[in-house]
């Protein structure tokens, strides 16, 4: 048993579960700290799935009034409204996250320069949006008008460019609209619901090839210190904003993401780990021969160190 991928899987999953609902970006944060403790997964397969545990969180804190939306949805115009304004604010992030999902892999998710840039500008935003006087027109998330959930779907889609953060981007687009600061959290949680199991389903589906059940352990370790620590924040996070609002969350975006563009550019990188690869013995004239070949693992979670 490798302890110190255990300690790295604790450390990853209680970083998913704190930063998933607040506007930092669970993603970059997850992708930075993966940077620095050297931990790599295969399609980022670990990141994916500790997202259950956050999503799981929520599931419970807001139990109650999801059943009351599920046996009221026959009867209740309200309730139907709602959830008809759910999946209008969903749909654009699963167009476009389909038809971009190997691009935002392949390329975004591979660059932590991206992602730090990210990170300061979108605090930048939510300095001034938080500071900035608003008239509220809207407070109640029950009765956020189609047309404005529709709007919130597509601030929704800046999320797939890591280190926006997908509650920031939501939130942000909410309050320029004239929500007020607290339905604009609440309305993130529950489009956060449809929003990450589908996105979770469909990466998994994706990256099939990479599971592995020499990894359950890793994954349930970090599974469930996220779903202790999004279970703390989802539970004190409305209150905190009510108050306080997202100015704080704003300076900590700007802070993480200069510190990370300082080293970036003033620490060497490091060579990049080589994937191993196959090797085949030859003669002397290049011709193939019987012998062992170093075998790769691909396909499964390594942990690099």
């Amino acid at each position: 048993m490798d302890i110190g991928a255990y300690v790295d899987a604790t450390i990853l999953g209680i970083v998913e579960g704190l930063t998933e609902f607040i506007p930092v970006s669970s993603t970059g944060h997850l992708l930075l700290m993966d940077q620095l403790l050297g931990f790599r997964s295969t399609g980022h397969v670990f990141e994916i799935v500790i997202q259950l545990g956050a999503i799981l969180a929520i599931l419970l804190v807001y139990f109650g009034r999801l059943w009351q939306l599920f046996i009221t949805l026959p009867t209740s115009g309200r309730s139907r409204h709602f959830v008809a304004g759910l999946i209008i604010a969903f749909l654009p992030a699963a167009v476009i996250g389909v038809l971009a999902h190997d691009f935002i892999k392949r390329v975004l998710f591979e660059s932590p320069m991206v992602i730090c840039i990210a990170l300061v500008v979108g605090g930048i935003l939510l300095l001034i949006i938080d500071k900035v006087p608003r008239k509220v027109r809207f407070d109640d998330v029950m009765k956020y008008p189609l047309p404005l959930c529709l709007k919130i779907g597509f601030f929704q889609c800046l999320a797939m460019i890591p280190g926006t953060s997908r509650s920031g981007a939501t939130i942000a687009g909410a309050l320029l609209m004239g929500t007020d600061k607290r339905s604009a959290a609440e309305f993130s949680f529950f489009l956060a619901i449809p929003t990450m199991i589908g996105a979770t389903a469909y990466d998994l589906f994706k990256n099939r090839h990479a599971l592995s059940t020499d990894d359950l352990g890793l994954i349930a370790v970090g599974f469930v210190m996220a779903f202790i620590s999004a279970l703390f924040v989802v539970r004190t996070l409305l209150d905190f904003v009510s108050r306080r609002g997202f100015a704080v969350f704003a300076w900590w975006r700007i802070v993480v993401g200069t510190i990370g563009i300082i080293l970036l550019v003033t620490v060497a990188p490091a060579e990049p780990v080589r994937s191993e690869q196959p090797v085949q013995a030859t003669d002397g004239a290049g011709a193939p021969v019987a012998g062992p070949a170093t075998e790769g693992k691909e396909g499964r979670l390594p942990h690099q160190r």
